[in-house]
Formats: C-alpha cells, structure tokens, sequence
C-alpha cells in the first residue's frame, strides 16, 4: 500500500510538470472508481462518463491544489461530488430551449462512408475504422480532428467549444478504449 501510494505521488509530482504519461496514469488509475461513484448519483451512462471526464479536466487543471496530506482518490470523489451538485443545481435552474437541443439529441448521423472514409479504406485502414466506429460519438470525434484532420488542442478547443482540459482527457480516454477494443480483437 505505500508503495501504490508512492507511485500515485510521484506520477501526480510528475503530472504537475507537464508528464503526459503520469496523467494517462492517474486517469487510467482512478477512471473506474470516479465512473462507479457518478453512476450511482445518475443511473445513467452517458451523464456519469461526462462527468468523469469533467472531474479529470477539472482535477488535473487544479492539480497544483492537491495536498499530499489526503488520499487522491477521496479528493477526485469530492470533485466529482461538487460537479454532479453544480450539474442538478444548473438543471433546476436552467431555462430549457427545446428546439435547440432536440437538434443536437436527435441528429442523426450519416452511415455511408464518406470520401475521406474511402480513401482510408483503400489504404488498408479499414480495419482500424472498424475498431473507432466501436466508440461512442463524442470519442470518434475526438480521434477523428486529432489524427485525421490533424487539429491542435487549440483547434479542437475552437471546434468542440471545450475546455483544452476536457479535450486532453477525452482523448486519453479515447486512446485508452481504442487499444482495448484492439488487443481485444487480437
């Protein structure tokens, strides 16, 4: 146990400077605990891994804040607590604009493969299409600018109209779900 606790110390030590491996760490670490305790606040999926990825961006933006002194699971749950209050609060007090979110919730999206899909296929990345169309939307998207339209973070930031944090954690996620859906099919 002191060993884990050294090593999650260290990697925040490490994230703090900018180590890209010790977030992926962190995420890949705690992913699963922040997810379990928003999905039993929401009883729902998509509402619970959103607010995970929030609680990451908001934690790993904040993580300068941290105090040794705690354990880091606890202070992720209590961001992810505060997230998920200020989500019910906003909820209860939002006005509701039905058109403009029944077109973002019922856009439909087009199966036949575009051009650009094509030409992938054509050169031999069918397969790995297949293994990105097996995410959900939001994280195709993500792999879809960052790889294949090349985008910068501050580019995705612009497009998404997202915080660079969200950005950066939605695509570590991304990646992560990209290899296990891959070293699954092996």
């Amino acid at each position: 146990m002191v060993k884990k606790t050294e090593n999650i110390i260290d990697s925040i030590n490490k994230a703090k400077n900018g180590d890209e491996t010790s977030y992926t760490f962190l995420l890949n670490m705690f992913w699963k605990d922040v997810y379990r305790f928003i999905l039993s606040k929401t009883n729902e999926e998509n509402e619970a891994e959103d607010l995970t990825i929030r609680t990451f961006a908001r934690a790993f933006d904040k993580l300068d804040t941290f105090n040794e002194k705690y354990e880091f699971k606890t202070w992720l749950l209590t961001i992810a607590n505060n997230l998920f209050i200020d989500q019910l609060r906003k909820v209860k007090t939002e006005t509701v604009s039905i058109d403009k979110k029944n077109t973002e919730v019922y856009k439909i999206e087009d199966e036949e493969p575009s051009p650009v899909d094509k030409l992938i296929i054509e050169q031999n990345l069918a397969q790995l299409l297949a293994f990105i169309k097996q995410l959900k939307p939001h994280y195709q998207e993500i792999i879809n600018l960052r790889f294949f339209q090349e985008m910068s973070y501050k580019e995705m930031t612009k497009e998404l109209n997202e915080p660079m944090s969200n950005i950066k954690v939605k695509l570590l996620r991304a990646k992560k779900l990209l290899a296990e859906i891959i070293n699954a099919s092996k």
